[in-house]
This record gives structure tokens, C-alpha cells and sequence, in this order.
């Protein structure tokens, strides 16, 4: 396809002749089957909603079509209105359009759509099992048209997926406001959004999917990283690094991905379960995991192997993790560092796949008999907890990777509940590592993308950002010295350790001071025309992003964890002060109505509009959730909010006076 065609298909929205069925094809990773869950009158309503998006002479010939895609599929997703381009993220001159920010935009949907990015492509699903960029096909090219014609005085407003239309505004406003899952209440049950989505009125956001801001595995490698390191020093004897050291985990698709990747990095043997062939071969393919094994007795072997020579190696375990917990414990197989990653925000669709089934006969179930499914599934958690249980009581460090685990085996009756029957046995890894090393001091997942699709742009972009970390570091407080020095070891590795799938894309733990400082090192760089434009953004996993009690906040104990005022904070903080594009979310990384969560992008151009920007609201962006920390009493963020108001007189927070714990303790309560 020419680039005249390319824009010309962008321009023209949904085609005005219907397009032919296209043939679902077999090599690409499918979403399963959702499980029946309509009314017949619910159906109706549901078809009758997919053909409000076509002129009514066509309904008559695409009726039959979507019905039979929500009873094939348990959704309509119209594949019929697949492009025929290849989907990946171009040049942002390649796009057409008045709004370079708009194309910007364009750019970041099409890479979280790319095949060697997405989970589910063609379903328009990005990661986690259900984290969707639109509904249908439909919407996507409407969204598309929308921003091939939006000028810098319009706002693009996305209700779930759907392209709500463009409204006036200004310049200084986002290009486009996304909202995600936003439910009453009490309508946010994981089966009301079985029930909602099939009806084709709201989706999953997940984190970053509906956002435009997913990166690949990349996104979240640093955090792992991060994480794993930090949990060997938990566990280090004598200074003792990973070296020989076993860390057992599950999940290879989306985010999960990373984690073989993060393990090498962190210098440790590392085995990842995983139950989709096809997710495995994905990421052995593209170099994020070492070697892949089918046999337990021969995993055994090896791992002995890698034990002994104290190798830096990454397995993938072709079946499910609940099979090699058990295997290593019966053959003594001693597991350092344990976790997991499977998508248990979603159990029921496709999240978790139980012990003593095929995946496929796993897909079967779920939509034919959903029940006894999710009677398997709370079997096998069951299971997987008595393991996890019985190594731990050999030593082996576990930790809860934020994905809901503990949460949904609790639910099962699992034994993971500690003495006081309000906590988890093990810590989350944001309660134990990430919350008060990382959040608490504003360092989270700080990420660029290069616009121009050059290798050589992001390697200019490194080398920018390590002076600059190196600048700051030389200047940097005891406190955070050993943040730094991560930070500068990941940025110096990032280019040989290979972490770009999709678009050239960085990924940077940093706080306020090192966000703003390498955004204007960038924003100088694109004026002198050493680079050309880049996107900043973050995961929403960060300092202020997200308000989720079993992880990003779960190392607050003032009782606010349960609620959502930082994130819905963020989101409008964010958008008057300069995002691009702002986005708010239900669900995220832990399950429909356990978290909200919001983001941002913000286009870098080289413009002094966009250095007055990138000041004012990366500064909010990160001293937002600094000052709810600091509310809840955190130590850590306590002495970062401080800080931070020395730096910026202007910024005056309020600070909490400490209770002496014996004055409690002597009080008649």
C-alpha cells in the first residue's frame, strides 16, 4: 500500500462499501471465547447497537454478520473492517492530518495494535487477557478519521472505545480525553463487564491498552527488574548476589513477558510457565527468553544444571505453573524468589488456566461451561497456594506481583490469609519493595517514545538521559543514591539487552527532578534538530497514577487505600496543565472494580509551548501521589515532599504530625 492509499484509507472512516469477510487467520494469537451471558433480548440490543455505527441500508446485509460473531465469539468485533495495512506504528510524517499532536496519537494506537505488540490483534486487545484499544473495528476507524481531521483547536472525546466526536476547545487542552470501564458502582462486577462489553458500550482499559501508551513487554521489564533485584537483596546473605539463584514465576504474554528478560538482567535463573504455545514461541522469537522446555524431568535437569554453574539463563516451562511448584518440591529443586504473573484480574475468561487441563480444552469450558470452569480455576488456586505454602516454609521469598493472585485464591480458600484474617501471608511487591523504595520517593516508570521510528533517535535519547541522571546523581541525597545507580545501570544496558518489540520506545524509572530534566534535554535536542519529535508518557502504574489497594497503594495504612481521589486527581491535574492526551481507567492490572487508574501522553516538538508544559505537569504529575504518601504518613515520602517544596516555593504542601505510638497505647480505646 502507498502512502497516498495509507491516508486516503485513514481519511475515509468506515468504508462506504461494505468490505468482504476477511478469514480469521490461524498464525495469529486469538482472544478465547466469552462465555454466553446475554439475553436473547440482550442480543438484539447488542446487534442493534454495532449497526448504529453504519447507514441503514446496509443493516440488512451485516446483521447476520454480527450475530453471528457474538454467538461465535461472544463479541462483535466486526472483522470485516479490518485495515489492510500493516498495522505498526510509522514515522509520525507518515500520518496525515493538521494536529501534529493528533498524529502523535495516531501513532501510539496503531503500535499498541501491531502484531508484535498486541495479545489478541485482530480483537483489538493489547495485553492482560481483556485490555482493549477499542470494541470493534468500527470504532477504531472512526477514531482514526476524527484525528486525520482535528485541528489544535478541538478535543476528541472517547467514551470506552468509542469515538464520542471532536468538540472546540483551545490549544492548550488535550487533543483527546479517554475514559475507560467508568461504571456506577455498583454495576462493577467482573460479569457486568462480561455483560457490557458483549452489549458493545464499554471495554477494559486495562493499564496502558486504552490509553495508547502500551510499549511492549519493555514497559514493564524496568519495574520487574527493579523488583527482582531488590527482592535478592531482600534475601542476600554476605552482600551475595543472583548469581545461582532461582526465581519461579508464570505469565509470557503480555506484560508478563518481561519477566525472563528482567531475570537475566537482574543475574539470576530464571523459569517462566506458560500455557499459549504460541505466547512462548512470541517471546522466544524475539529474544526474551533464553530456551523453552516441555518435559518437568528435564526442566528439573536443567535447572540443577544452571544451579550448579551458577548461570545467567531464562526457561520457559511449556505447561502450567502449578505443575512445577509441586515437581520442584517433590525433587527438593529449592525456589529462591517466587511470583506470578498470570492475568487473575480476568479468572474466569482467559486470565488464569487451571492445572490438569489443555489450553484448549481450557478455552472450551470457559464459554461452553463457565461455572464448572470457574470451579477449576479455584481448584488449581487451591493447589497453587499449598505449594507456594510448602516451599516458602523451606525459605523461598514469594512475592504477590500486583495480579491479583492472593486476592483471587483468598477467594477460592486458599491458605494465604496471615493470622490477623485481614492480610496476605506474603507482601505485595509494592508493599515490600516498590512502594517505599521506588513510589514513595516519586521514582516510577517514566517512558519516551521516539516518533520518528529511528534506532537512532532512541539511542540519542539514552545517551541524553544518562547525562543527565549521571548530572543529578552527582547531587542527589544519600536517600536515593541506590535508585540512581539502578537507573544509570539500566539506561547504560538498554541497548544491548534489546527491549524494543514494536516502536523505539525507552522505559526509565525517574522522579520529578530527572522526568523534567530529561523532557527538556529532549524538548532542546528536537529544536536543534538533533532528534526528531518524541512522546512522553508513563505506565499508570506510578507515584500518582493509579489508587489500587492490593498494589500500587498498598503500602499506604492510613485507611485511604480504598479510595480513588488521587488518580481521578491526577487525570484533571494532568489535563490543564499540558498532557496531549489524558486517559482514566476502572480495572487496570488487578480486576474490574478494584482499582482506578489513570495517564497521559504528551507530545515533545521542540516548541517553547512544549517546554512550559512538560514542566508544569510532569512536576504535578509525580508530586501529586508524593503528597498523598506523604499524607499517609510514609517516611519516605515525607522526606520527598519536603524536598520537593525546597525546590519549588510554590509549592506548599500540607504535612501530617505524628502521633507517639505509647500516647495510643496508654489511651482508653
Amino acid at each position: 500500500m502507498t502512502l497516498e492509499e495509507f491516508h486516503q484509507d485513514i481519511r475515509q472512516g468506515i468504508p462506504t462499501i461494505i468490505p468482504g469477510k476477511q478469514p480469521v487467520d490461524p498464525t495469529v494469537n486469538h482472544a478465547p471465547k466469552r462465555k454466553e451471558i446475554l439475553t436473547p433480548e440482550e442480543k438484539k440490543l447488542a446487534v442493534r447497537n454495532a449497526l448504529r455505527y453504519f447507514p441503514k441500508d446496509q443493516h440488512a446485509e451485516l446483521i447476520n454478520d454480527f450475530l453471528d460473531e457474538l454467538n461465535t465469539y461472544g463479541r462483535i468485533y466486526m472483522y470485516r473492517y479490518r485495515p489492510q495495512y500493516k498495522m505498526y506504528a510509522r514515522d509520525i510524517s507518515e500520518y496525515p492530518g493538521n494536529s501534529e499532536q493528533a498524529k502523535a496519537i495516531m501513532l501510539m494506537i496503531q503500535n499498541n495494535l501491531d502484531h508484535a505488540v498486541a495479545q489478541h490483534p485482530d480483537e483489538l486487545i493489547t495485553y492482560g487477557g481483556n485490555g482493549a484499544v477499542f470494541q470493534n473495528w468500527a470504532q477504531y476507524r472512526l477514531t482514526m478519521k476524527y484525528l486525520s481531521e482535528m485541528t489544535d483547536e478541538q478535543t476528541l472525546v472517547m467514551y470506552s472505545g468509542h469515538p464520542m466526536g471532536l468538540f472546540p476547545s483551545h490549544k492548550d487542552a488535550p487533543r483527546v480525553v479517554v475514559t475507560n470501564g467508568m461504571m456506577i458502582p455498583n454495576y462493577s462486577k467482573p460479569d457486568d463487564w462480561e455483560r457490557f462489553n458483549a452489549l458493545g458500550v464499554t471495554q477494559y482499559g486495562q493499564m496502558t491498552a486504552g490509553s495508547y501508551m502500551y510499549i511492549g513487554p519493555q514497559g514493564i521489564v524496568h519495574g520487574t527488574t527493579i523488583t527482582v533485584l531488590n527482592a535478592g537483596r531482600k534475601i542476600a546473605k554476605n552482600g551475595e548476589g543472583l548469581a545461582g539463584k532461582l526465581f519461579l514465576t508464570a505469565g509470557l504474554g503480555g506484560m508478563s513477558g518481561a519477566q525472563p528478560k528482567a531475570g537475566n538482567i537482574a543475574g539470576c535463573i530464571s523459569v517462566t510457565a506458560e500455557v499459549n504455545d504460541k505466547a512462548t514461541i512470541t517471546r522466544h522469537s524475539q529474544g526474551w527468553v533464553d530456551e523453552v522446555i516441555g518435559d518437568l524431568d528435564e526442566l528439573c535437569d536443567r535447572v540443577r544444571k544452571a544451579k550448579e554453574n551458577k548461570e545467567i539463563v531464562s526457561i520457559a516451562f511449556k505447561g502450567n505453573v502449578v505443575d512445577v511448584w509441586e515437581k520442584f518440591l517433590k525433587e527438593n529443586i529449592y525456589v529462591d524468589l517466587g511470583s506470578d504473573q498470570t492475568s487473575l484480574h480476568n479468572p474466569w475468561a482467559g486470565g488464569y488456566y487451571p492445572a490438569g487441563m489443555t489450553y484448549e480444552q481450557s478455552n472450551e469450558m470457559m464459554a461452553a461451561e463457565p461455572e464448572k470452569f470457574k470451579e477449576k480455576v479455584q481448584e488449581s488456586l487451591r493447589r497453587h497456594a499449598d505449594a507456594v505454602n510448602a516451599h516458602a516454609a523451606k525459605g523461598t521469598y514469594f512475592f504477590d506481583y500486583g495480579n491479583a493472585f492472593l486476592l483471587e485464591a483468598s477467594r477460592a480458600g486458599g491458605d494465604v490469609m496471615a493470622e490477623n484474617g485481614i492480610d496476605f501471608k506474603y507482601p505485595s511487591y509494592v508493599q515490600d519493595i516498590l512502594g517505599p523504595m521506588c513510589f514513595d520517593f516519586g521514582f516510577g516508570p517514566f517512558r519516551w517514545v521516539c516518533a520518528s521510528g529511528k534506532p537512532e533517535d532512541l539511542a540519542k535519547t539514552d545517551e541524553i538521559a544518562l547525562r543527565v541522571m549521571e548530572e543529578i546523581k552527582a547531587a542527589s541525597p544519600k536517600e536515593i543514591q541506590q535508585q540512581m545507580s539502578d537507573n544509570i545501570q539500566w539506561i547504560v544496558g538498554a541497548q544491548e539487552n534489546k527491549l524494543v518489540v514494536g516502536s523505539q520506545a525507552r522505559i526509565l524509572y525517574a522522579d520529578a527532578e530527572g522526568r523534567m530534566k530529561i523532557a527538556e534535554a529532549f524538548n532542546n535536542a528536537i529544536a536543534a534538530g538533533e532528534i526528531g519529535p518524541v512522546v512522553l508518557g508513563r505506565d499508570h502504574h506510578d507515584v500518582s497514577g493509579t489508587d489500587s489497594p492490593y498494589r500500587e497503594t498498598s503500602n499506604i495504612y492510613d485507611g485511604s487505600r480504598f479510595t480513588a481521589d488521587m488518580a481521578i486527581q491526577n487525570v484533571i491535574g494532568d489535563s490543564f496543565r499540558g498532557a496531549t492526551w489524558v486517559s482514566i481507567h476502572n480495572g487496570g492490572g488487578v480486576g474490574w472494580g478494584e482499582v482506578i487508574n489513570g495517564g497521559f501522553g504528551m507530545l515533545l516538538d521542540g516548541s517553547k509551548e512544549a517546554d512550559r508544559r512538560l514542566k508544569m505537569m510532569l512536576h504535578w504529575d509525580v508530586n501529586n501521589g508524593i503528597a498523598r504518601r506523604n499524607w499517609a504518613r510514609n517516611e519516605n515520602a515525607m522526606f520527598a515532599i519536603k524536598r520537593a517544596m525546597e525546590v519549588e516555593p510554590r509549592l506548599k504542601v500540607t504535612l501530617p504530625e505524628l502521633v507517639d505510638d505509647k500516647l495510643l497505647e496508654s489511651a482508653n480505646l
